[in-house]
């Protein structure tokens, strides 16, 4: 085994292990903020140890920058500028940028698929 690498059961482990910490974080929100932050910690830091991304179903749920749980309606809110999603986060003021040119480009093909579609019969 290479400096860096793990097994693939070890990988999958902390992945499931994330997705728990992740679930638990949104379950506590509302009683208990500070302990929904330190799952995203400990989320982060198996993300770390095991050199692994954290699972695209979470990305967007933790601010980059002060490593907090974000719950849409109460420490962040969620925009729509300019074919971006903006993410402000409540407790640093910092904003998540992320484009969506790529699903815009998706509906668009699919809405001409189905015309083309209805065309040909």
């Amino acid at each position: 085994m290479s400096r860096g690498k793990r097994p693939k059961w070890m990988i999958d482990m902390a992945t499931e292990r994330m997705n728990i910490l992740f679930e638990r974080a949104e379950m506590e929100f509302i009683n208990h903020p500070e302990r929904s932050n330190r799952y995203v910690e400990l989320a982060l830091k198996l993300s770390t140890k095991y050199n692994t991304p954290v699972p695209d179903r979470w990305k967007r749920r933790y601010c980059r920058k002060c490593r907090k749980f974000l719950y849409p309606g109460y420490n962040c809110t969620v925009r729509l500028v300019n074919s971006e999603v903006n993410i402000f986060c409540g407790e640093c003021d910092h904003v998540m940028k992320i484009p969506y040119h790529k699903e815009k480009k998706i509906k668009r093909r699919a809405k001409y698929e189905s015309i083309k579609k209805r065309n040909d019969e």
